[in-house]
């Protein structure tokens, strides 16, 4: 069932709404896996990685409440469930326990770039179908890749 009628061709709206799922999904995930670093990681620059991990966290959870309202926006209902997210982000699953900063860093910097992989994947499957829809992913892409910079000249 439909409420709100896309004003994209049906074509079109299975590119976007697919390239947006997966976004959404990878940016929730994003969020948990930032999220569970920040709370486990350790060692001498436990501060400086605690406090970056928040700003990975805020700009993941921004961006994935901006993607689920352009799927409500063009009539398809955004699925951030638990079990949804588990079964389609792109991002490797992370170790519980303790995190020494070093291997946090690592961790994020896997995971932001498999997100980004996919992220430019959605950029150009949407350019013909939604040019919305593609801004909307250069902009997330744009800030993922900051951070991705970010963590990987803490390890350099």
């Amino acid at each position: 069932m439909y409420v709100v009628k896309s004003p994209l061709s049906d074509a079109d709206l299975k590119v976007v709404s697919q390239a947006l799922q997966g976004a959404l999904v990878d940016l929730v995930d994003l969020s948990l896996v930032a999220k569970q670093v920040h709370w486990n990681v350790v060692g001498p620059r436990f501060r400086s990685v605690h406090l970056q991990l928040d700003e990975v966290v805020d700009v993941a959870r921004a961006h994935s409440d901006t993607v689920a309202e352009r799927a409500s926006a063009l009539g398809v209902p955004p699925d951030g469930r638990a079990a949804t997210v588990a079964a389609g982000s792109g991002i490797e699953a992370v170790a519980e326990g303790w995190v020494k900063d070093s291997d946090a860093i690592g961790t994020l910097v896997a995971a932001l770039g498999a997100v980004i992989t996919r992220m430019r994947e959605r950029v150009a499957a949407t350019g013909d179908a939604d040019p919305v829809s593609q801004d909307i992913f250069i902009g997330i892409t744009a800030d993922l890749e900051k951070h991705h910079w970010m963590f990987q000249a803490e390890n350099a």
